[in-house]
């Protein structure tokens, strides 16, 4: 049965003034959990490698997997308890988009964390057309439209300018097509008869593996792609490419990852689901207490090989409040990689809304939907109740601080500024589809997509 808006929201009010903690009675004990080599899977090791699941009564297998089908895969068969996920993942199941499973989230791992890169005969041709600041180097953030006159040299010689990104229900998906749309090009549609998401495009966006994304773009298949740490700041190390811009550049503080469970899990386990979103929350406090002053130990442990197993000096560089851009061009980025301040794993219903909204503008969601329809949708996957439940048993232990926690929430953020988002747009997740009829470029109220042309 769908969880409703007004139902979650009461229940959260309710679980935030609840009683004091209780030792929790698990259902299941052993659990394993997946994760992709990415930095942002930071909370998973964390909580792992300081006891935090142990001390839940958790005794926790973590598990790389190749991609994220396969992982996604392993979360509705069972064979995975839970994993770390795109925030589309949950949200494009639950739907029936791709595959058709409820998939939930109590907990949301990070905000930013992403960037784009360019190889480095794309990056000399966009020099050019790339402001300066008064020492000479380029002034941040980098626009797209400085990628246009590039784009459209190489369509007039009749080549396809490709570009990468992890996969369709992926944040680095719905950011490279928020950036190239924000600069005046177009990134392709997706259909019901088409799912490549090419339709009309003048960049051509597929998916790429994060790990294997910068010797993707040093063979030339593709010239620059989306995709979170450490794989920008490889290709820098390596000498092949050049971060253009940070998602943090794109929208400050966006929402990124998240930690997905079935929705029959969590109802067939309630305590070992709160005993889960707990230690979670605490691996994300220690993450970013005392200005990230852990930061430096996490970037030791996601080095393992059993982890990202990335060069420590590597992942340092995005991790421990720096993002380096061209060789030597090292910019402060305190923000890069937020786990717990700004209510960063806080389940908002209006971070689900984005992403919905990003679905419905490039034709994953071929029709147009009521408002209503993303209220509940975002409820229904997005589950702040959990969150809140945990947090408060949390508190009540003394492991958390009472302030720390967005109790009285109604699940949605303030609007975001047009000062904070690269195009200048104004986002609100109380109003879908005006956000939607706002965007210059993607569907609007009333169009499809049909034998690959925009209808209505």
């Amino acid at each position: 049965m769908k969880t409703t808006f007004a139902m979650l929201l009461a229940t959260s009010s309710l679980l935030a003034t609840s009683a004091a903690a209780q030792s929790l009675d698990l259902e299941q004990e052993d659990l394993t959990l997946g994760f992709i080599k990415l930095t942002d899977m930071a909370p998973l090791a964390v909580a792992y490698e300081l006891g935090y699941f142990e001390d839940e009564g958790l005794f926790v297998t973590l598990e790389a997997q190749a991609n994220w089908k396969v992982l996604l895969d392993g979360v509705i068969s069972g064979e995975l308890d839970g994993a770390h996920m795109l925030a589309g993942q949950p949200l494009a199941a639950t739907i029936g988009y791709g595959t058709q499973a409820h998939i939930i989230t109590p907990f949301s791992m990070d905000l930013n964390g992403n960037a784009i890169t360019v190889s480095n005969d794309i990056w000399e041709e966009m020099r050019p057309n790339v402001p300066l600041m008064e020492d000479g180097r380029p002034q941040h953030p980098i626009s797209a439209s400085a990628l246009a006159p590039v784009v459209e040299e190489y369509r007039d010689r009749g080549e396809p300018f490709n570009m990468g990104m992890v996969f369709p229900v992926s944040t680095h998906n719905y950011e490279i097509r928020y950036w190239l749309a924000a600069g005046g090009l177009e990134p392709g549609y997706y259909s019901e008869q088409d799912i490549s998401g090419q339709i009309g495009a003048d960049v051509l966006l597929s998916v790429t593996p994060p790990p294997q994304m910068p010797a993707t773009m040093e063979a030339g298949t593709i010239f620059g792609y989306a995709v979170g740490e450490p794989w920008n700041q490889q290709a820098v190390f390596r000498g092949i490419g050049v971060p253009v811009i940070t998602d943090y550049d794109m929208w400050n503080n966006n929402p990124e990852k998240v930690f997905g469970i079935s929705a029959e899990f969590a109802e067939a386990n309630p305590n070992t689901t709160l005993a889960l979103t707990k230690a979670l929350i605490r691996a994300a406090i220690w993450l970013d207490e005392n200005d990230n002053a852990n930061r430096v130990e996490a970037v030791e442990m996601l080095s393992r090989p059993e982890y990202v197993g990335a060069d420590a000096e590597v992942i340092a560089n995005s991790m421990t409040g720096f993002f380096e851009f061209e060789d030597g061009d090292v910019r402060p980025a305190p923000d890069f990689n937020v786990f717990f301040r700004y209510n960063a794993t806080y389940p908002f219903f209006s971070d689900a809304i984005w992403y919905l909204t990003q679905m419905r503008r490039w034709g994953q969601i071929p029709e147009t939907m009521s408002d209503e329809w993303y209220f509940e949708t975002a409820a229904d996957v997005y589950r702040p109740d959990i969150y809140l439940e945990a947090a408060r048993l949390l508190v009540d232990e003394g492991l958390a601080n009472e302030v720390d926690f967005p109790w009285d929430s109604d699940g949605f953020k303030a609007p975001t500024p047009a000062s904070d988002i690269i195009d200048g747009i104004p986002y609100d997740g109380r109003a879908p589809n005006a956000y939607i009829d706002s965007l210059p470029i993607g569907l609007r109220s009333g169009q499809t997509v049909l034998d690959g042309e925009i209808q209505g």
